[in-house]
């Protein structure tokens, strides 16, 4: 190594050491005694103010009368709270205690920066920070002028130092969970692990794209330890006509004929006039399992959830967990001595599963005390029923329930369908509801409505794991006008979407909400957009059945899945 090599890597580590010291002189007590008395202090004084907040609305007390202990409460919450905003300000209140760096030193670092970028020139996935000790330092939260530098800049800094950070990980030194805290540079974190991975592995993960995705979008809430993106394709199918309004519907998919299918149907649709939904249901479901001593016990807490004289409190208690959680109903079953208590409620514009068991918890917390030997085995009881194919969403509904219909004319079947009314009729009887009960079907009277909602599911930030209940179709055909037409529908019970929260903030799964017209929360009609994406996924079903039944009854399923989905490239080869 050179002596401008060592000048790159020894000048941050006397600057970090210095800014360390120096912060941790900014305060008369250490500064992990003062956090941690400050932090104990925040959520201490909130927790109490909250019981006394609760206590005053079930006792009917003015909440703005305060003891001298509500005070002394508030006092402390509000200095803790000063001294936290200072905390994470810490750069501008040492920016008034430390005397700033020369602007020679500045100088100097961006002439090393320079450098080092000018010097580490290999095209290995892996950056370089300064080093694993000082990667605090040069996090992007930082507002100190020694590091302005945009994360895409920061990507080679200096192989060596990420070089000892990869044998750290390797040699299970260095959790891989850690490296985004302890870097603070997400995409940085992303290539180290990766690189880790591969030399652990001893599999090469070439085609697997690192750089172009935003890793801090989701930090913390979408994906974990991540080490690249997957590319999944997006298809338009369209327009569909639905309810006089035109939408293009997005498709994430690697199902050839999927697409294109689902715009025949869409063009059948819409020359025919269009299709309507509509939302018969609007309740996400949580159901925790309580234990008792006796059935008996058990049997008592199922009366006193089901009497209506108890429902309004109840929903008090149930409703102040969120602005937009609305309990509706609450049903019970008993299993020996378990209850399983199945909660249904209102979630605006969210998907709604955390804001359901918010307000669960809040209910249990409740009947804990008039139920003391009540035990909550768990707030999930499966009762809900999530993620499983279940009698109870096909039949009470979870989520948005919607039935979405059209009338086919004679001539868009022949000409656009390529078939007659009277073989789809048949067909589907004998398919999708005969065939589907032979096969002892739950919620799977339907040719291929998974493939529509999986397709829209991964386009739009949904929970691709809720397809199972949200495929959950019948589809219904007759022939209607003396014959000459065909009355197509699909009811569907359990689509469980949402436009806020989860997937939907990611950059590309919020450009496909936009181009529905159903992005965020609706301000006008709180839920309104979550309820419009539904019938949408609804109305893409229809098309999409509509499609592949007429190219069964016309015998060209196989001939276009050859001509369609069958390919001689190697997509790995032409990528590398």
């Amino acid at each position: 190594m050179d002596v401008k090599q060592q000048s790159v890597i020894q000048v941050p580590q006397k600057l970090s050491t210095k800014k360390c010291d120096s912060s941790s002189n900014a305060l008369p007590l250490p500064l992990y005694l003062a956090n941690a008395v400050f932090f104990t202090l925040f959520f201490s004084t909130v927790y109490y103010l909250l019981l006394r907040w609760r206590e005053k609305i079930r006792n009917s007390a003015p909440p703005q009368v305060l003891t001298l202990s509500e005070i002394g409460a508030v006092v402390a919450f509000v200095v803790s709270f000063v001294y936290l905003l200072g905390f994470f300000g810490i750069s501008f209140v040492q920016s008034l205690i430390i005397p700033r760096v020369s602007n020679d030193i500045l100088n100097e670092l961006e002439e090393i920066d320079q450098l080092m970028h000018k010097e580490d020139s290999r095209a290995a996935p892996c950056a370089a920070a300064t080093s694993l000790s000082d990667c605090q330092v040069a996090s992007p939260k930082s507002k100190s002028k020694l590091h302005k530098i945009d994360a895409a800049d920061q990507l080679p800094l200096s192989s060596e130092v990420d070089e000892e950070i990869i044998e750290c990980v390797v040699e299970g030194k260095t959790p891989s969970y850690s490296l985004e805290s302890k870097l603070g540079n997400t995409l940085r974190a992303a290539a180290i692990r990766r690189e880790a991975l591969q030399r652990i592995s001893g599999k090469s993960l070439a085609g697997l794209p690192l750089e172009g995705f935003d890793y801090d979008t989701i930090l913390g809430q979408c994906c974990e330890m991540p080490v690249g993106y997957v590319q999944i394709p997006v298809g338009i199918a369209g327009p569909l006509l639905l309810d006089g309004r035109e939408f293009s519907v997005p498709m994430a998919t690697t199902e050839g004929c999927l697409v294109a299918s689902t715009n025949r149907g869409c063009k059948a649709i819409y020359v025919s006039g269009g299709a309507s939904s509509v939302v018969l249901r609007d309740a996400m479901t949580r159901a925790p399992v309580v234990r008792f001593g006796t059935a008996k016990h058990a049997a008592e807490l199922k009366f006193f959830l089901e009497d209506s004289l108890n429902f309004e409190a109840l929903s008090l208690v149930f409703n102040s967990s969120s602005r937009f959680a609305r309990l509706q109903s609450i049903k019970c079953a008993i299993a020996g001595k378990n209850l399983y208590i199945r909660f249904s409620c209102s979630t605006g514009d969210a998907m709604g599963m955390n804001m359901v068991s918010k307000g669960v918890q809040n209910v249990m917390d409740f009947l804990h005390k008039e139920f003391p030997d009540m035990d909550v085995i768990g707030i999930s009881g499966n009762y809900c029923s999530d993620k499983k194919p279940a009698a109870v969403n096909w039949i009470e509904g979870r989520g948005k329930s919607v039935v979405c219909e059209a009338i086919i004319k004679e001539d868009v079947v022949k000409k656009v369908l390529k078939t007659d009314v009277e073989s789809l009729v048949e067909l589907n009887m004998l398919k999708n509801l005969t065939g589907s009960a032979i096969a002892g079907a739950l919620g799977g009277f339907n040719a291929h409505a998974s493939n529509i909602v999986s397709a829209i599911f991964i386009a739009t930030g949904q929970d691709p794991a809720q397809n199972v209940e949200s495929s959950h179709c019948i589809t219904m055909m007759e022939a209607v006008n003396d014959g000459k037409d065909l009355h197509i529908s699909v009811t569907m019970p359990s689509i469980e979407v949402g436009t806020v929260g989860g997937g939907t903030q990611l950059t590309s799964q919020s450009a496909c909400l936009n181009l529905l017209g159903v992005k965020g929360a609706s301000k006008e009609a709180p839920g309104s957009n979550s309820r419009q994406l539904a019938t949408i996924v609804a109305g893409a079903v229809l098309a999409g059945e509509l499609s592949l039944m007429s190219a069964l009854a016309a015998g060209q399923l196989v001939k276009s899945h050859m001509k369609y989905n069958r390919s001689n490239k190697d997509a790995s080869k032409t990528s590398s």
